[in-house]
């Protein structure tokens, strides 16, 4: 068996083996975890096929989330209820009415041809000025989201988004998030951006057209980030421009960085385990708060613990749990040695 189809098959497995466990244990509390750690892996994934092969850190990512998340509320809100949700949409719209898994789809080509309009200028940066560049880029969006009331109600709660995001169907949709990632990572286009991740002027010299291939990698993960922003939006209901800013930012990004962002092995590992320390860390705010613990409420200790985490991560392991081989090399190199030895 090929490295990558072992990879491929070892991170299903893992996907599998969470979602029919939380079903089987049958809480509640566990069945929303495992749902939410779901649509987290879309969102990493997504973000790991630009950051991972490109080399550039994009902060951009939430924003793109946040647009597939109103364009499947928009698509998929009652029509008797869009006059409360969205007081000022337009007309032609207000009686529009799709289903969820249409407009999941639809949310993702929304972004994703957000994404190939107004992306390419900013691929032809690097280095610092690409980072700079791709935060404002998110304070741009949020913006939008944010003043834009006749698709986003403003500032305020969009609500009624009917609940049709559960585990199966987030869980199928992060199987095929991870396959398109391994997909690409191997394509034609994943290897040679990795080239230029490594070397932009030799990658260049072999004619590699650079800003070419990082724009590709950009709007498939726009793409993946505006379907896991549609998974989000039908699971939780009812959100405002807010739940797209810094603080998911800072989430997403940490759970590629502690599990390596050059590999989609580092991805999922990553957002597994961010999840449940996240989850921990929250159980245990809620708990000191409500046994009154020291002087007053305990507040921000799930962020001030996973930056932490993430300071370790970097000064000790830089790259990751997971910082260039996948999974399935790591196993196909061990049986290697394990033959040559016997």
């Amino acid at each position: 068996m090929k490295p990558s189809h072992l990879t491929a098959l070892v991170l299903l497995a893992v996907i599998v083996i969470i979602g029919v466990g939380s079903h089987l244990i049958g809480i509640r509390l566990y069945d929303r975890i495992a749902t939410n750690l779901m649509i987290s892996l879309v969102l990493v994934v997504g973000l790991q096929t630009f950051m991972g092969n490109s080399g550039l850190l994009s902060f951009a990512h939430i924003g793109f989330m946040g647009l597939g998340a109103y364009t499947s509320a928009v698509l998929t809100i009652p029509s008797q209820m869009k006059g409360m949700a969205l007081p000022d949409l337009y007309p032609f719209l207000t009686a529009v009415e799709v289903s969820p898994l249409l407009a999941m789809v639809a949310g993702g080509l929304v972004a994703a041809a957000v994404a190939a309009a107004i992306a390419y200028p900013l691929m032809r940066l690097s280095d610092a000025a690409a980072v700079i560049t791709s935060f404002a880029l998110l304070v741009v969006l949020y913006t939008v989201m944010n003043n834009w009331s006749a698709l986003t109600n403003g500032p305020r709660t969009l609500f009624g988004l009917p609940r049709t995001t559960d585990l199966p169907t987030a869980a199928s949709v992060a199987v095929l998030a991870v396959i398109a990632a391994l997909v690409f990572k191997e394509s034609r286009t994943g290897k040679l951006l990795r080239a230029s991740r490594e070397d932009e002027v030799a990658a260049a010299a072999l004619g590699a057209n650079i800003p070419a291939l990082r724009w590709r990698a950009f709007i498939l993960a726009a793409f993946l980030a505006g379907v896991g922003g549609s998974l989000w939006g039908h699971f939780i209901t009812s959100f405002s421009p807010k739940a797209f800013y810094l603080k998911e930012t800072f989430l997403i990004v940490t759970m590629l960085v502690v599990g390596g962002a050059n590999t989609v092995t580092g991805a999922v590992v990553g957002t597994v385990l961010i999840t449940v320390a996240y989850e921990g860390l929250r159980g245990t705010e809620s708990m000191l708060n409500a046994t009154s613990f020291g002087a007053g409420q305990v507040i921000g200790l799930t962020e001030i613990v996973l930056a932490l985490a993430m300071i370790a991560v970097m000064i000790l392991k830089p790259g990751g749990i997971f910082p260039s081989r996948e999974i399935g090399d790591i196993l196909a190199r061990l049986r290697a040695r394990k033959e040559t030895r016997s």
